[in-house]
This record gives C-alpha cells, sequence and structure tokens, in this order.
C-alpha cells in the first residue's frame, strides 16, 4: 500500500460518494434538507488535506429521492451548496458534484454502478484518467463503480 500511496501525484482524482462517506447515511429514508445534512467527523479537516493532494475532487451520488418525488432538484442543490460551502470554509474543495436522480427500477439509469457520471466527469474534466483515479464509497455499487470505470 505504501508503495502505492508514493506514485499519487497531483494528476490523480479523487471520486467520493456521498452519503456515508461525506455525510451521516439515514437508513430507509433521505436527507431532505441542508439542515439534516450531518458532516462525519473528520470529513472537513480530511478534505482540506485531499485538495492538497488531488488535482480534482468529484462527488458521485445516487439521489432517487428526487426521482420518487420526496424531494425538488431545487432542495437537492441547496443541500449539495451547503455541503460545498462547508468544505470550502474548513480549507477544501469539490470540483463537481454529480447526482443520478433515476430510480433504480428505471430500465435506463444513470445510477452506479454504471459509470455514467464519471463519463459526465470526463466529459467536463478531460484531464482525468480514471487510471489515476480513486473512488471512496461505503457500498457494493459504489466500489463497482471504481472498479467499472478503471480507477482504484
Amino acid at each position: 500500500m505504501a508503495d502505492f500511496l508514493e506514485n499519487i501525484d497531483k494528476d490523480w482524482t479523487l471520486f467520493l460518494d456521498r452519503d456515508g462517506v461525506i455525510n451521516e447515511r439515514i437508513y430507509g429514508d433521505y436527507i431532505h434538507t441542508h439542515e439534516g445534512f450531518k458532516f462525519l467527523p473528520g470529513v472537513l479537516e480530511s478534505m482540506a488535506v485531499f485538495a492538497a493532494f488531488f488535482v480534482k475532487i468529484i462527488v458521485v451520488t445516487n439521489q432517487q429521492g428526487v426521482g420518487q418525488g420526496l424531494m425538488t432538484e431545487n432542495t437537492l442543490k441547496d443541500i449539495h451548496d451547503f455541503m460545498k460551502r462547508e468544505i470550502e470554509s474548513a480549507g477544501g474543495r469539490l470540483d463537481a458534484i454529480y447526482c443520478c436522480t433515476d430510480l433504480a427500477s428505471q430500465k435506463e439509469h444513470c445510477r452506479k454502478p454504471g459509470i455514467s457520471m464519471a463519463r459526465e466527469a470526463k466529459r467536463d474534466f478531460p484531464e482525468i484518467d480514471f487510471h489515476k483515479s480513486i473512488m471512496v464509497g461505503d457500498t457494493k455499487s459504489d466500489m463497482e463503480f471504481g472498479r467499472n470505470a478503471g480507477m482504484f
């Protein structure tokens, strides 16, 4: 593992899931407002450290609560704006947030473990090299997303 870490330089991109990685996951429900968004311990401090190591920091998150009608796109944007402001206030940064609001039951969707959000990031940031990217998540679909895109 130490050899791997020594190879990470400013050309690397960090992809992060949101719920359960950045904020507390609410099992069986969704975060409906930015007031309900609670950062996990140490995340804000870590984001400042990550900003010094990675050329890009990207959030990729499935958010089917919008597709289910439990919140609006504007509410989700408000939650993400709050998250980004707090991270930046702590010295970190997020270069982009990609979310899929499709339902898992839809025949065609952009949800992880599919790599639609990775492709979107690559389109917006052509310098991203998936072979020089790390995906951090807390579910099997997060890990499959990273593997499917060729990330560590």
